[in-house]
C-alpha cells in the first residue's frame, strides 16, 4: 500500500531567507516604479493644463506675473493713518476730496453725536447673513438627516429622495446660486442668505447623517420594544446621543458662513464683500486695508468664540487625543 504525500499539492515557498529578501525587494521596487510613473503622468498633465490655461488667458498669465507686485502698489495708501480713519469714518484733516476720502460720509447716525461706521455695519450685515443662513440650515438639516440614514430611515425610496436631494442642495456653489437669485430676486442680503442656507442644508445634512449612522442602536431598541412610533424613536433614543456633534457641526459651519457671504457680497449679496469689490477695484488703498483688517478681525473671533463654545459643548475630551 503507497501513501500520498501529503505536501505533493503545496504551494511552493521560498526556500531560504535571501529568495524571500529577493522577492520583498521586487514588490519593492515595482511599486516604486509605478509611483514614478503615476508622478510624471500627473506631473505631464498639470504642465499641459497650466500652459493651456496661459494660452486661453487673454493677458496671459505668465507674462503679466512680473506686474503682480504694480497692482498691489496701487493698493498701498499714502497715509496710514487713513485706514484708521476709514474704519472709523473719520474725516480726513487734510480736506481732501474725492470718494476715495470720504470717509465720514459713510457714517450711520444713531442718536445725537453717537455713530456706527460704515463698515461696521456691513460687517454685521454680513454676519446677520451667516447667521440666518446657518439656523434656516440646521432646522431644515436635521430632520432630514434622520430621513437620510440607514439605521432610522422610515423607508428607503425616501431615504434616497432625501439624500439625492442634499447632494443637490450641496452641488452648486454658493455663489452660483446666490448669482442666480440676486437675477431674481435683485440684489441684496435676502439673495445672500438664500443662497447660503440652501447650500448649508445640503452640507450639514451630510454632515448630521453619518453622524446619526454611528449611534448605538440600543436605545432604538428598546423604544422600538414598547411599541414607539418612529418620530418618538428619533426624538427620545437619537436626539440626545446626536445633538453635541450636532451644535459642534453647526457652529463649524457658521465660520464658514462668515466667509461665504463674504464672498457673495462681491455678486450683489450686500454687506461688506460688495464694499471690499468696489474698493480693490477703483485702488482705494486706504479703504481697502481697513476692509481687509476688519475682516481678518471678524473672522478670528467668530473662529474664536465658535471654538470656545464647541468645546463647552462637546466637552474638552473630544478635543484631546485619546491614548
Amino acid at each position: 500500500m503507497t501513501f500520498a504525500d501529503p505536501n505533493a499539492h503545496a504551494p511552493a515557498t521560498p526556500q531560504s531567507a535571501r529568495e524571500i529578501g529577493d522577492a520583498w525587494g521586487k514588490m519593492v521596487a515595482r511599486r516604486r516604479l509605478y509611483t514614478g510613473l503615476g508622478l510624471v503622468i500627473l506631473l505631464t498633465a498639470f504642465v499641459a493644463s497650466v500652459r493651456f490655461a496661459d494660452e486661453s488667458n487673454a493677458g496671459h498669465f505668465f507674462d503679466r506675473l512680473p506686474h503682480l507686485f504694480d497692482f498691489l502698489s496701487w493698493l498701498i495708501p499714502k497715509d496710514w493713518n487713513d485706514v484708521w480713519r476709514a474704519l472709523l469714518d473719520i474725516a480726513n484733516p487734510m480736506q481732501k476730496t474725492g470718494e476715495e476720502y470720504n470717509f465720514a460720509e459713510g457714517r450711520v447716525p444713531v442718536w445725537g453725536g453717537f455713530y456706527i461706521p460704515e463698515y461696521f455695519e456691513l460687517m454685521i450685515i454680513t454676519i446677520n447673513v451667516a447667521l440666518v443662513s446657518t439656523i434656516i440650515g440646521f432646522i431644515f438639516a436635521v430632520p432630514l438627516s434622520f430621513l437620510v440614514a440607514r439605521n432610522l430611515a422610515p423607508s428607503n425610496p425616501l431615504r434616497i429622495v432625501a439624500k439625492r436631494l442634499t447632494e443637490f442642495l450641496r452641488a452648486f456653489p454658493e455663489i452660483v446660486i446666490a448669482g442666480l437669485f440676486s437675477a431674481i430676486l435683485s440684489i441684496g442680503p435676502v439673495a445672500a442668505i438664500i443662497a447660503v442656507s440652501l447650500h448649508t442644508i445640503g452640507a450639514l445634512g451630510k454632515l448630521f447623517y453619518e453622524v446619526v449612522e454611528n449611534i448605538d442602536m440600543k436605545p432604538d431598541e428598546g423604544m422600538k420594544a414598547v411599541g414607539a412610533s418612529w418620530s418618538e424613536r428619533v426624538r427620545f433614543a437619537a436626539l440626545p446621543q446626536v445633538m453635541p456633534n450636532f451644535v459642534s457641526y453647526a457652529l463649524l459651519r457658521l465660520e464658514i458662513n462668515v466667509r461665504a457671504s463674504t464672498i457673495i457680497g462681491a455678486v450683489g449679496g450686500g454687506g461688506i464683500g460688495e464694499e471690499l469689490k468696489l474698493s480693490i477695484s477703483r485702488g482705494f488703498g486706504a479703504k481697502t486695508v481697513a476692509l481687509v483688517l476688519l475682516l481678518f478681525i471678524t473672522i478670528v473671533a467668530v473662529d474664536q468664540f465658535s471654538a470656545w463654545l464647541r468645546r463647552r459643548l462637546v466637552g474638552e475630551h473630544a478635543f484631546l487625543l485619546q491614548h
